[in-house]
């Protein structure tokens, strides 16, 4: 539009500084040679209910359906770091979210997803550091 012509990635010698390029460790321009040009940014659904089988089908779903990315929503006790068989738990397990309380619910969650394609985001706080260790 104003005439000036652009190259389709500018590198180190371009600018001067320390910038590298992008999609080269450490990736402070980005993950990708040519970022968004080149590949549309990841679209996660999120999604989450009942048990890890039932999530892990909804997720399938969306996947069957074109989506390349995919986002966690937990239930309240797994949010709040409660296992499902806790009495403070009653009538929340599953609801509003996945319910997770093991590393088999967790290998449950994903199975059959190749994770190296499909990107994942995880929408959780508190528990995080138990869930993933």
């Amino acid at each position: 539009m104003s005439g000036i012509p652009l190259e389709p990635v500018y590198g180190p010698v371009d600018g001067g500084g320390d910038a590298e390029y992008p999609g080269v460790y450490p990736y402070t321009r980005g993950p990708y040679a040519t970022m968004y040009r080149s590949k549309l940014w990841t679209m996660r659904m999120f999604a989450g209910f009942g048990t890890a089988e039932d999530t892990n089908w909804r997720f399938k779903e969306i996947i069957r359906s074109g989506g390349d990315g995919l986002s966690t929503a937990f239930d309240m006790p797994t949010l709040l770091g409660i296992d499902s068989d806790d009495p403070m738990a009653l009538g929340e397990v599953g609801r509003c979210g996945v319910a997770i309380d093991t590393l088999d619910d967790m290998e449950d969650l994903y199975s059959g997803i190749d994770l190296g394609k499909i990107t994942t985001s995880m929408t959780i706080n508190s528990p995080a550091a138990v869930i993933f260790a």
